[in-house]
């Protein structure tokens, strides 16, 4: 059948206009697809630089920038930035990492250290929420507080330590060590080296009655003392360093 005989000008004219129309489009889609993936591909280049920031005591920036470049198999679009966060947080001094895209092609790692406030135990240190991790340990961390107990009991252990200090403070003593034992009893460790057993019940009025016996007895000696266990409705056991024997201090 003829096209030309079975429409009338207007409708050949709406005809070639649709087709016009539909062809621009297809054109339009193809370079607006052919520029989109050039774009993308603009943005989906390799990471040519990771840049580490934050503020830093123990962790070294430029071995962290290096560690983290050395594995990116991936250009920057493709990246799984959870994982590297979760990679990242696995470094002990590491509390918090985040990880943001930059253009050109870069990876922009920002840090929150671990500040230790106390050690834990022989092996670990304790940051100032109370949560437990394990560095390598330097020198420089003996002069920290040593704390150890129950794991799930370091935000408790933490806040005794810092009334206790505050008490002990007040009679010229300071507390370098608490431990708090499965069965809720405490053992205190003074800046003289001396140990103090104070045990699980009427902690406060023990140790009340602990630095009383300590000004007006013990302090000239607190060279020779080992030990004194305040356990004692009347009274504390003091032992000696140099002796094998017990010395009860009513």
């Amino acid at each position: 059948m003829n096209m030309s005989s079975d429409m009338n000008p207007q409708g050949l004219d709406r005809y070639w206009n649709t087709v016009v129309v539909l062809t621009l489009l297809v054109v339009f889609l193809g370079i607006g697809s052919s520029m989109a993936m050039e774009f993308w591909r603009w943005l989906n280049r390799p990471v040519a630089e990771v840049r580490v920031a934050g503020a830093t005591r123990h962790l070294d920036k430029v071995a962290v920038a290096e560690r983290v470049a050395a594995g990116l198999n991936r250009p920057l679009l493709e990246l799984d930035l959870a994982g590297l966060q979760r990679e990242l947080v696995e470094d002990p001094w590491i509390h918090s990492a985040r990880l943001r895209r930059e253009w050109p092609p870069a990876l922009e790692v920002e840090l929150e250290e671990e500040v230790p406030v106390a050690r834990w135990g022989d092996k670990g240190l304790l940051n100032h929420q109370g949560d437990i991790f394990w560095p390598r340990l330097k020198p420089e961390y003996a002069s920290l507080p040593r704390l150890s107990g129950p794991a799930h009991e370091t935000v408790r252990i933490m806040q005794q330590f810092h009334d206790l200090n505050r008490m002990f403070s007040a009679a010229g003593l300071r507390l370098t060590g608490l431990m708090l034992e499965t069965r809720g009893a405490w053992t205190l460790e003074l800046d003289n080296g001396i140990r103090v057993v104070a045990g699980r019940e009427q902690l406060v009025p023990r140790l009340k009655r602990f630095l009383q016996i300590y000004r007006t007895r013990l302090a000239a000696d607190a060279a020779r003392i080992e030990q004194v266990d305040i356990r004692y409705t009347n009274g504390v056991a003091v032992s000696w360093r140099a002796e094998t024997g017990q010395e009860h201090a009513g």
